[in-house]
């Protein structure tokens, strides 16, 4: 994918696909590039098959027109357990091309009270077919790095928290169709350096979402991580602790391309009514931490 324009790493927002025709063509003139469109444990009545998918998606790309793409389609759920939400995800996997997007993402699931370590044959069982679906729709599948309040012993709604579960996971299933849908925030929350994490699994990231966080570091030295209070605030990029220039550094000089699409509505202070107000700022910072407005180079 060509540099100019930036375009190799679009800067733009998740918005819910249920609505997305009304909700998108509202916000996209702010200078969002992309569009992540995310369903929580279903599909939208109407849009709940291919067809429905093909067809909602042409109505959503007529109305952005050239303005932006849909890069990324998701569903957040847990198909271990749930044959609503394992049957979405062949479902997007099936659509992703009449959307023109790239990934598919969610949630790996779990299985209530069965550690990570013991939860693979599963997860192979889940992914194994998924991932053999992707590979034949040219789509990759990516799995937020969100623990869901749940840990490595009783996971919650997903296992995919960890570098210790994810070299399992992808031990498990291996393909260059399956990997991480990376956030900083996620890893922060545990304690991890996300920038050096990076690094290490470039190779594995096939989408990012912009979300960053905060560390209270008094609160972790003096009360520690179980007291029952937040110690990581998430946040919109622009007001946490993430270098984003060295996150963008780390994704160019791997030779990344792809969309980080800004996960809105978790910052403690820009919600509400500048809930908008914080996600165009935090766009127009990774704009900035991408180097800016494009300049060509003299002939």
């Amino acid at each position: 994918m060509s540099r100019v324009g930036h375009m190799d790493i679009r800067i733009g927002t998740l918005a819910k696909m249920e609505g997305c025709e009304e909700y998108l063509p509202q916000i996209v003139g702010h200078g969002f590039e992309s569009f992540q469109l995310t369903n929580w444990q279903k599909l939208p009545e109407g849009a709940d098959t291919v067809e429905g998918q093909k067809e909602l998606a042409k109505r959503t790309k007529g109305v952005l027109g050239d303005q932006a793409i849909v890069d990324s389609i998701g569903v957040y759920g847990n198909p271990m357990t749930d044959e609503v939400t394992r049957v979405a995800w062949e479902t997007l996997i099936q659509s992703a091309g009449a959307w023109g997007a790239t990934t598919v993402c969610g949630f790996t699931g779990c299985l209530p009270e069965t550690s990570v370590g013991d939860t693979m044959e599963r997860f192979g069982e889940v992914f194994g077919p998924l991932t053999k679906m992707a590979e034949d729709h040219g789509v990759k599948i990516g799995f937020e790095n969100c623990e869901m309040g749940g840990t490595w012993d009783k996971p919650n709604w997903n296992i995919a928290h960890s570098p210790r579960a994810w070299e399992m996971m992808f031990n498990t299933v291996v393909s260059d169709h399956i990997g991480l849908e990376w956030e900083p925030c996620h890893q922060m929350v545990s304690l991890i350096d996300p920038v050096p994490q990076l690094r290490k699994w470039v190779g594995k990231v096939v989408h990012l979402h912009g979300k960053d966080a905060t560390v209270d570091w008094e609160k972790v030295k003096r009360d520690g991580i179980r007291c029952g209070e937040y110690f990581v605030h998430h946040r919109t990029p622009g007001f946490g602790d993430t270098n984003w220039r060295d996150v963008i550094s780390v994704l160019r000089l791997a030779g990344w391309t792809g969309s980080i699409d800004i996960e809105g509505w978790h910052d403690p202070v820009y919600r509400d009514e500048l809930e908008m107000t914080g996600q165009v700022h935090g766009l127009n910072y990774l704009k900035w931490c991408r180097g800016g407005e494009f300049v060509e180079n003299p002939k």
